[in-house]
């Protein structure tokens, strides 16, 4: 929680200054008292009264929390909430290289990096527009941004694991997408979610393409896939291949664009971060007044203040 006018708060001094004028008008009563020499009568009538001494303070202890509430709302409480971004474009750039056969991440890569993927696009608010940008060799499926996100869910689901890594190319590709969609209306706000899970072996150095996104103030979140053990089935007819992932390029790719790196080694994690950068790239912190909670709980407070001294018969300092 927040505050917009934090100097209201200097009023809560005014608590602390009752509490010594009360204490000192007490005080006051007690040097003026009437000795009363009847002491046995006296607790007698005290012992069948059944006024707990609690029950004189709770009146104006009541009061204060009233005044600590009624302050507070004058000094314009705000809390921050995640509301979706009205516009905004993000493309999915998929790795199916053959490389994406390798079983370290169950089923296979391929099938859990389509099954987190699904998982980000039911997380991304509707307002914001979608597109995919698939690759191995070379980008061999595009689709735009679109408020339907069907559209870039068939991309991600009709991959076929195969071929190289061109992960340079689809990186130019997915910033040209993105720029060909801000012509057809204003700009907004864009990002790229790239997951691969190993080195590029064709086309140009995605570091490079990673820096022009971040010159066009579109970042690029990269997500590296795989354990550093795993193994893919050789083409061939020779012993499976290494394949281990690639997150230092990875990495390197984040920050020339001014994004950030991730690491998945499971189904699992990979889910949870597709659905943090769901959550991240559909929303924005925007900071709402609860004033009125404090303006309605400092007025209950006062009449529960009231009611305590009518019932008590205690004063309200």
């Amino acid at each position: 929680m927040s505050l917009a006018s934090p100097l209201w708060l200097l009023g809560l001094l005014a608590i602390p200054l009752a509490l010594a004028a009360q204490y000192a008008a007490r005080r006051r009563a007690r040097r003026y008292a009437v000795r009363f020499t009847a002491l046995p009568s006296l607790k007698l009538a005290a012992a069948t009264s059944g006024t707990l001494p609690w029950r004189r303070h709770l009146p104006p202890l009541l009061a204060f929390a009233a005044v600590a509430a009624l302050v507070v709302a004058l000094a314009k409480p705000q809390r921050t909430v995640a509301v979706p971004i009205e516009r905004a474009s993000i493309v999915l750039v998929t790795d199916h290289s053959r490389s994406m056969l390798a079983t370290d991440v169950e089923p296979n890569r391929l099938r859990a990096a389509q099954s987190a993927a699904r998982t980000f696009l039911d997380q991304i608010p509707a307002p914001v527009r979608v597109g995919a940008v698939a690759f191995s060799d070379a980008p061999d499926a595009v689709q735009s941004p679109s408020a339907n996100h069907d559209d870039a869910r068939r991309v991600v689901d009709n991959q076929v694991a195969d071929g190289g890594t061109a992960t340079g190319e689809a990186l130019q590709v997915a910033i040209q997408t993105l720029q060909q969609s801000s012509r057809n209306g204003p700009k907004v706000p864009s990002a790229i979610v790239l997951l691969s899970d190993g080195k590029t072996t064709i086309g140009r150095d995605p570091v490079g393409v990673a820096r022009e996104a971040g010159r066009l103030h579109i970042p690029i979140y990269t997500v590296a896939l795989g354990t550093d053990d795993a193994l893919v089935p050789n083409p061939g007819l020779g012993p499976p291949l290494p394949a281990p992932p690639d997150p230092a390029t990875l990495r390197s790719i984040a920050e020339a664009s001014n994004g950030r790196a991730f690491r998945a080694q499971d189904e699992d994690s990979l889910k949870s971060i597709y659905k943090t950068l769901g959550s991240q790239l559909g929303t924005k912190d925007q900071k709402r007044q609860i004033t009125s909670a404090f303006v309605v709980g400092g007025l209950l407070l006062l009449l529960g203040a009231g009611a305590a001294s009518v019932k008590f018969g205690s004063r309200i300092p």
